[in-house]
């Protein structure tokens, strides 16, 4: 879960934007909460006045940190952690939390990694400090389970067929890369200009990585260690990311009845300002220098209260923190 790609060139996608976002609020710390090559904390860093808190959960990025630290002395600090862990970040002055949801150039290819479908040999998939890997996944879990995966995490019209042809041949041979892509391709039509493969390598991403129990509690964190007056950016790059936070700055910037049957006077707290609905959405400059930034989206909101429980949150997204649980029951 880091910056956006490029095929040549790293870029961080919405820089621009982000950047006129935190700008009233400069003079102070905001944490990266996913580094990845470092394109928003350098950024940021520009600015005299402001400190950087980085975080990521992949041990790679530490050569690309190490030259900010030098650089920049006591206004950087990089910590490798999951940014589910920011609440262990102590910081008074933290004026914006960023987080980036896509992954950084040098995630993608480094093929063994097996993060793409261009990947050769062991599928890997692990951004860093997991549980396990895919391999273990694709060898080990019921069919049920790896169709649940890729119909809730890939939203795949396939899942079915997939999973019961993924059980069938690991039988006899052990599933790498390329066998993965050839099963998807043996079942689904190839669309001109888009892999088959996609749907299903983000849904095994999903689920190796735990992105939605990331996502949801690094939110949650993030809420609670910051000040009020502070901002929190996100940048998603599919449905399911941008699902999960419009939710999260919707229910809590507006005003409710808590019942139908109470007077109108009694109302819920309102947590955040939120002052764009619809996300901010590449140009179509941006768009053509960087073709994968076409479907990243931007929401941001100001903490305005403290003391929100996140219940209705936490409720709504449960069944897909119930699926990321799923046991290796094969």
């Amino acid at each position: 879960m880091n910056a956006t790609i490029n095929l040549e060139k790293h870029f961080p996608v919405l820089l621009n934007e982000l950047v006129s976002i935190i700008s009233p609020l400069y003079g102070g710390t905001f944490i990266d909460c996913t580094f990845g090559a470092g394109g928003y904390s350098k950024k940021i860093l520009e600015h005299n006045s402001n400190n950087i808190i980085a975080l990521d959960r992949d041990s790679s990025v530490k050569s690309i940190a190490t030259q900010l630290q030098i650089k920049y002395k006591k206004r950087f600090k990089f910590y490798n952690l999951k940014f589910s862990a920011i609440d262990q970040i102590k910081n008074e002055n933290i004026k914006g939390i960023i987080f980036d949801l896509g992954y950084s150039l040098n995630q993608i290819l480094d093929l063994n990694r097996g993060l793409s479908f261009k990947s050769k040999g062991k599928l890997d998939m692990r951004m860093g400090l997991n549980e396990f890997s895919c391999d273990e996944v694709i060898k080990k879990m019921s069919q049920q389970n790896l169709f649940k995966i890729f119909k809730y995490f890939g939203d795949e019209k396939y899942a079915k067929p997939i999973s019961k042809k993924i059980v069938k041949l690991r039988e006899n041979k052990k599933i790498e890369t390329q066998d993965l892509v050839e099963i998807i391709e043996s079942i689904k039509m190839k669309k001109k200009g888009k892999s088959s493969s996609t749907k299903i390598f983000q849904a095994l991403r999903i689920f190796v990585n735990k992105e939605i129990s990331e996502l949801i509690n690094g939110l949650i964190n993030a809420y609670n260690i910051l000040p009020k007056g502070g901002v929190i950016v996100v940048v998603t790059f599919h449905s399911i990311e941008d699902k999960i936070v419009k939710f999260f700055f919707k229910e809590y910037s507006e005003v409710k009845n808590t019942s139908r049957y109470l007077p109108k006077s009694t109302k819920v707290k309102k947590y955040f300002n939120l002052e764009k609905k619809k996300p901010i959405i590449p140009s179509y400059n941006e768009i053509k220098i960087n073709p994968p930034s076409r479907s990243a989206k931007l929401r941001f909101a100001y903490k305005i209260e403290n003391g929100c429980d996140f219940k209705n949150f936490l409720k709504n997204f449960t069944y897909l923190k119930d699926i990321e649980n799923l046991d290796f029951d094969a």
